[in-house]
């Protein structure tokens, strides 16, 4: 655990009380703070009694009276499309706001931190795609290493469940775009970038807010080594901001979609092949295309940043290359679940958006796909573009006939996830690959994106 620094003899509320608001609400206690916890499920908020706490209803009238700060659950919003009532309430009153992340970054380093050869750094990975995978990457390849590492955040634990730095230690963060918008505190070493598509929209108010939502990790965090995916315009903005000339490497340029040029630090995959420039040559080379966890080029993209954020840590490229080989994956992100008279089958539930949906496609051939959903803002025009390789499209969810009827791949309206894994699989031909990339959100019909997936899965293996 991460006592929660700055806050002792103080009353801290906390709203929200899931995984990062229990875990919030331990490490203030632990800090010398007392918590005082609200969540308007009743049974979290007897979870958190039970652990000793304090739940007092926040929405009532002078409920901030002698209260010095109050920390939000990344799924409360705070601004758009309209701010929670407690949070307009501590607003109201003069109280700052944060969530766990920014408790983090205030309580990690330690006057201790003196007597360590080499102290504990942070890397900290947003961006809308890829972020998971990336995060686990950098974990699994300091791991292979032999650094100490811990994976936290969005992904693995809660930023405050974690160990206390020790001599040479890592801690690998992955950050969603709810996490850096509200954070006061954001201070990594690495900072990563992945690349950016539409998504959230309606809680950051547009496009705008999303993407200065996750600008804030650079712009405020101030990183020593700043790794920016350059293959949109947003990219290409903020590694300009972050940089003070061409030949800068505290930037590391990413790119799956062109190579780099330029006296900087560059690393960009073309054909399945990563490479690294720097001062104009040529640094190192890796082959992606055997790298059964790494499949097609949203996942050399993923490659590529987690690459130049090891680096940047100071990790050579054959060591690099080495851990990339032992790389299993992550579940629900191009996840092959199974090789059956010649047909694969792949979770990618994690494709929530569009954007990830046709990276998940360009990444196979022949596919027998599984798709819908609760569609996002923006529509599904892009799918078309992609669905070269679709034999057949399978529909789920509430709106599949709707869905459908926007694809120009033949579609079959199949409703429910075991209809569709039916037909796909008695359809599926030797060389075909059975896909799950919703392009949607799971809301419809299931709790969360890994709930849908772990059905995929079951009815998959069900029928071999």
């Amino acid at each position: 655990m991460i006592p929660v620094k700055g806050f002792a003899g103080q009353k801290v509320a906390v709203l929200g009380l899931g995984r990062s608001g229990l875990a919030s609400a331990r490490a203030l206690r632990a800090g010398g703070a007392e918590p005082v916890c609200w969540d308007d499920n009743r049974e979290a908020r007897e979870a958190a009694e039970a652990e000793g706490f304090a739940c007092t209803d926040l929405r009532r009238q002078g409920a901030f009276e002698g209260v010095s700060a109050l920390i939000v659950s990344p799924g409360i919003p705070h601004l758009y499309p309209e701010p929670n009532p407690v949070v307009a309430a501590a607003q109201e009153a003069g109280v700052p706001v944060d969530n766990d992340i920014g408790l983090f970054f205030r309580s990690f380093a330690g006057a201790e931190w003196n007597r360590l050869d080499t102290p504990p750094r942070v890397v900290a990975v947003t961006g809308s795609n890829g972020k998971s995978t990336t995060a686990a990457l950098i974990d699994h390849i300091l791991t292979e290493a032999g650094r100490p590492s811990q994976l936290a955040g969005n992904i693995g634990r809660g930023v405050l469940d974690i160990e206390p730095g020790g001599d040479g230690s890592v801690v690998v963060l992955e950050l969603s775009s709810y996490q850096t918008d509200l954070a006061r505190a954001l201070t990594p070493d690495v900072a990563v970038f992945t690349n950016l598509s539409p998504d959230h929209l309606d809680r950051h108010g547009g496009m705008g807010g999303y993407f200065a939502a996750k600008r804030r990790l650079f712009a405020e965090g101030g990183p020593d080594r700043a790794v920016i995916g350059v293959d949109e315009a947003e990219g290409v903005f903020l590694a300009g901001q972050m940089s003070e000339g061409p030949a800068d490497d505290r930037v590391i340029r990413v790119s799956v979609a062109r190579k780099l040029t330029g006296p900087g630090w560059q690393v960009f995959a073309r054909k399945g092949y990563l490479a690294e420039y720097r001062k104009g040559r040529q640094a190192a080379s890796i082959d992606l295309r055997q790298i059964k966890g790494l499949p097609g080029s949203h996942n050399h993209q993923n490659a590529c940043s987690a690459y130049a954020a090891c680096r940047a840590l100071g990790l050579a490229p054959k060591v690099i290359e080495s851990a990339l080989h032992s790389y299993p994956g992550l579940p629900h992100r191009s996840q092959i679940i199974a090789e059956a008279g010649g047909v694969t089958y792949v979770n990618d539930s994690k494709a929530t958006n569009v954007d990830a949906a046709v990276k998940a496609l360009s990444a196979f051939k022949r596919i027998r796909w599984i798709c819908g959903g609760l569609e996002k803002e923006g529509g599904l025009s892009a799918l078309n573009g992609a669905a070269g390789e679709v034999v057949k499209a399978y529909v789920i969810g509430r709106e599949a006939a709707g869905f459908a009827m926007q694809l120009q791949a033949e579609a079959e309206v199949c409703t429910t996830m075991a209809a569709a894994v039916e037909r796909a699989m008695a359809d599926a031909q030797e060389g075909e690959t059975v896909l799950l990339a919703p392009a949607a959100a799971s809301f419809d019909q299931y709790d969360n994106f890994e709930q849908r997936g772990e059905d995929f899965v079951a009815e998959v293996r069900r029928r071999l």
